[in-house]
């Protein structure tokens, strides 16, 4: 009898896990759709193509959750446009929604659903406040740069937000978070946590990274969906590729023996994707290799709008190795 109760009680508890874990996913989803639906509106008004807002968007996103200067968005859309701005700059009243007087203050703000207000917390009035801005430059690739550039006036932020487009456009959909260990798991490798670790070649500086150590040629793999934003020589990392993810991070993939054939800077990757081998190149000129055992440099850098700094990239890995191999099992 104890041992029938004890089974229910499990049983309980890994069903309720379950439950919770597919309500968070069902959330995601929803979240993802109706996100797309947004965009694929204010398509259809402005001809303005929905991954260019779906850039956007996650560009700021990103920026929001990783800036304490930034307000927590109060809806889906975390495009922040600054109250000044949506109100006008001599606009007594920076939380102004009348559209009369945001137009008479030279205001940016603008009603995109139709209820007579211009709502600085409306996701469909931000979006057409956003879309109509971009229209004043024009609806192509070009004009469309020119307008982020004096929005932001910031060339990486321009940069970013581009890949970001080049991405959804490849992929077709939002909801693009998977990952992958940077290597096959049915090769040998081993690794520990070596982030912030002192460094002496070149001048005294910490390891930015972790290590993975791995024979030469063993398969280097993009971590996750994101564009190629750095391939070539580079006299710390040796020969390298450096990938832009949807979160503003920069993946760093050094040491290698070679790259992926057909690997180019500009090029959009997915999670498992080859991008080169495992070598022990670096230390020196182009062509340097030799001057420490075969291993993948492994860095993650974040970028929040206004500069980038390096993090610790061994929980992720960590985790990623943990979800591949148990996908695996389940195979």
């Amino acid at each position: 009898m104890r041992k029938w109760l004890i089974a229910i009680i499990i049983s309980m508890i890994v069903c309720s896990s379950t439950t919770e874990v597919f309500g968070a996913e069902k959330k995601v989803d929803n979240e993802y759709d109706e996100r797309m639906s947004l965009y694929k509106k204010m398509e259809t008004i402005t001809n303005i193509d929905w991954y260019v807002f779906a850039a956007v968007d996650q560009y700021e996103r990103n920026i929001r959750h990783s800036r304490r200067d930034i307000p927590k968005a109060d809806g889906l859309i975390e495009i922040y446009i600054r109250p000044e701005v949506w109100a006008g700059l001599l606009n007594p009243n920076p939380h102004d929604n009348n559209t009369v007087s945001i137009a008479l203050f030279n205001g940016m703000g603008l009603d995109g659903n139709g209820d007579g207000r211009a709502d600085q917390k409306n996701d469909e009035d931000i979006l057409y406040t956003f879309a109509n801005y971009l229209q004043s430059y024009g609806s192509n690739l070009d004009n469309i740069k020119i307008g982020l550039w004096n929005y932001y006036k910031r060339d990486k932020t321009v940069g970013l937000i581009l890949g970001h487009m080049k991405i959804y456009k490849t992929y077709g959909r939002l909801n693009l978070d998977e990952h992958a260990f940077p290597m096959p798991l049915k090769f040998n490798f081993s690794y520990n946590n070596t982030w912030g670790d002192a460094r002496g070649w070149g001048g005294r500086r910490i390891h930015e990274g972790t290590d993975i150590f791995a024979n030469y040629g063993v398969p280097v793999r993009s971590t996750c969906y994101g564009i190629v934003e750095m391939k070539g020589w580079n006299r710390y990392g040796g020969w390298r590729v450096g990938i832009r993810d949807l979160n503003n991070n920069y993946h760093y993939f050094a040491h290698l023996n070679g790259f992926a054939k057909g690997l180019n800077i500009g090029q959009a990757v997915e999670p498992s994707q080859l991008i080169g081998a495992v070598g022990s190149s670096g230390y020196g000129p182009p062509g340097t290799a030799g001057k420490f055992p075969p291993h993948l440099h492994y860095g993650i850098y974040k970028d929040n709008g206004k500069t980038e700094w390096s993090f610790d990239p061994y929980p992720h890995l960590k985790a990623w190795e943990r979800a591949e191999r148990l996908k695996n099992r389940k195979k």
